[in-house]
């Protein structure tokens, strides 16, 4: 349950990343620049990437990020996986999911090789990922009792979802301005806009931060807003209310709670991209402890022999 929840946000927030790249490529004048080796660091698959490939360009890295399932988070890979695990407990979930899960694995494998064909398909394509996914989840809150399996779905979903909106903001630390000051400025209002768009984020930021897109604001709003639901903020709050339902779980409480620390203790005054991409790579870190100590204490516990 943990996982195939895992797998199906992880599969959505490709597809989100990719498009927020495709389209912060569109808008950079003469004299930004950026190189798409720059997705495979973000998403932390440059390494995992090189096995396979030679330069990294565009199409190929297309083709590992969409279609290829030696690279297991690429979204065939992780569609498949939610799927194959989706087929041991369905007798613990909603009977018409099954459906709509095995709907989007099929679409994916008829759908995959047209998304590395042209950008335009290619942004279709993944917005069909996009939507089908969110249909899965809207079934699910809609039709399932919220038990503990429920509580399991929510700490992956939220856990996945708070490492990836990470992800998504750190592209812009990656990006080189123009070196004049007026152009860099106009430049950096695309990109976030960009970034608000890939996480459905532009309209609530414009009804609850204002209508100037600017690093200093957009930065907070997607990592300390407690409404929208994408934020850091909002992710750990629920990956702390599904814990607090489980028993035993205060070593992944504990974990949960140092990176509220961390994200509260967080100052935006100055801050810089380097800063910025420093400060998220120790969140996605801390997000990765709250997953050992859930693995730890439910998937992986050593229990004593009598």
């Amino acid at each position: 349950l943990y996982w195939m929840a895992r797998y199906l946000e992880r599969a959505e927030n490709t597809a989100r990343l990719i498009n927020s790249i495709t389209q912060v490529l569109l808008d950079l004048p003469r004299g930004a620049a950026f190189g798409w080796d720059v997705l495979l660091k973000v998403a932390g698959l440059e390494l995992a990437y090189s096995q396979h490939y030679g330069v990294a360009q565009e199409s190929d890295i297309m083709r590992f990020l969409i279609q290829d399932e030696r690279n297991p988070s690429s979204i065939a890979a992780s569609i498949h996986s939610a799927r194959e695990n989706t087929r041991t407990f369905r007798e613990v979930l909603p009977m018409e999911l099954w459906e709509r899960i095995n709907g989007l694995y099929l679409y994916i494998r008829s759908q995959a090789s047209r998304a590395t064909e042209g950008r335009n398909e290619r942004y279709e394509v993944l917005n069909g990922i996009i939507e089908r996914r969110q249909s899965i989840i809207g079934l699910l809150m809609e039709s399932m009792s919220h038990d503990v399996a429920y509580q399991f779905l929510k700490l992956g979903r939220n856990l996945e979802r708070a490492d990836m909106t990470t992800r998504i903001v750190d592209v812009h630390s990656a990006v080189l301005l123009p070196a004049d000051p007026a152009l860099a400025d106009a430049v950096s209002e695309r990109l976030w806009m960009a970034t608000l768009n890939a996480l459905s984020a532009y309209q609530m930021y414009r009804c609850h931060v204002g209508v100037h897109v600017r690093s200093r604001d957009v930065v907070p709003f997607l990592l300390k807003d407690a409404q929208f639901p994408r934020t850091v903020h909002h992710c750990l709050s629920e990956i702390e209310g599904c814990l607090a339902t489980l028993p035993q779980h205060d070593a992944a409480m504990k974990a949960a709670r140092w990176t509220w620390r961390r994200l509260e203790r967080m100052q935006f005054a100055g801050l810089t991209p380097v800063m910025l991409h420093d400060y998220l790579d120790q969140i996605q870190t801390d997000l990765d402890s709250i997953h050992e100590a859930i693995t730890l204490q439910y998937f992986h516990r050593d229990y004593p022999t009598t």
